[in-house]
């Protein structure tokens, strides 16, 4: 079978990635950490990881319980750039919870109708509803990042986004709605070794897009522009939690473990949660771009 979009991915990393970034993933191992800023040397071991990953969904079979039952709402955004463990941490926290309370959005592209409509009004359908937890996979912030680098929209429109974002957030937590918003963020290095990986699987190959090739060559907009948006809609009412993604593993805890701990929920075992890794795990200041 062909590589996708002609083994692309391939032909950057041999020729269109920088040196270092090259020879990082030449000279790892399987389980390397790349990022030389990141705080482990090694991914988190498959034993621990398990047993860590159980006690946490047993967790989080109890919140989605006090939810149902309390009436609560709660929203997810997870954001990252491309491969850095969105769709996999959202996975792992609905692996146990009824999918009937526990809902994945994740849009498409705009309609022409929806690209006539106000910013956030698609989104709004999506929220959730009493005794709801709703996983945003990409979100609104589309437009401070994606939509920036590519020129889907502009300065005008972005300007206007970030103008309304704060007040929109403000305005669903008013209302009751608990929102979290997770930005996971993965080295230049991994993403790369991510996406080689699934260019030759062909059980993967669909994760990839042609918005993942054309991004390779554009790591130093997407920096700018995500730092921008976390300057620009890090607030109080709506903080962004950053979680250093490089070792998925442990991302997939640290995420689960923020939404634990911020939540009074029935039966909670703080013990069994365990204490954030705050080294890969905080605000905007951890961003390792």
């Amino acid at each position: 079978m062909p590589l996708p979009f002609d083994g692309a991915i391939s032909r950057y990393s041999q020729s269109g990635a920088p040196e270092e970034i090259r020879a990082a993933i030449k000279g790892a191992d399987k389980d390397d950490i790349l990022s030389p800023g990141y705080p482990h040397n090694e991914r988190m071991k498959r034993k621990p990881y398990e047993a860590e990953l159980e006690a946490l969904q047993i967790e989080l079979v109890k919140l989605q319980s006090w939810v149902k039952s309390s009436g609560a709402r709660i929203a997810i955004v997870f954001e990252g750039r491309d491969a850095a463990g969105k769709g996999g941490t959202i996975r792992r926290f609905r692996e146990n919870l009824n999918p009937r309370g526990a809902r994945v959005v994740a849009l498409p592209k705009p309609t022409e109708a929806e690209q006539s409509q106000w910013y956030f009004q698609r989104y709004i359908h999506h929220l959730p509803s009493g005794g709801e937890i709703v996983f945003f996979d990409r979100s609104w912030y589309n437009r401070g990042v994606v939509e920036k680098v590519f020129g889907f929209c502009t300065d005008a429109q972005r300007e206007r986004f970030f103008h309304q974002v704060k007040g929109f957030e403000q305005a669903l937590a008013e209302d009751g709605i608990r929102l979290f918003k997770f930005w996971l963020n993965v080295g230049r290095a991994e993403q790369l070794r991510r996406f080689l990986s699934r260019e030759s699987d062909t059980l993967k190959q669909w994760k990839l897009s042609p918005i993942d090739v054309k991004g390779l060559e554009k790591w130093d907009e997407y920096t700018a522009a995500i730092s921008e948006t976390f300057a620009r809609s890090h607030c109080a009412e709506a903080p962004w939690t950053i979680i250093r993604s490089d070792d998925k593993r442990r991302a997939r805890l640290a995420a689960m473990r923020s939404v634990l701990h911020a939540i009074d929920y029935a039966s909670k075992d703080s013990k069994a949660i365990g204490a954030l890794d705050t080294k890969i795990c905080g605000g905007p200041d951890i961003w390792d771009a």
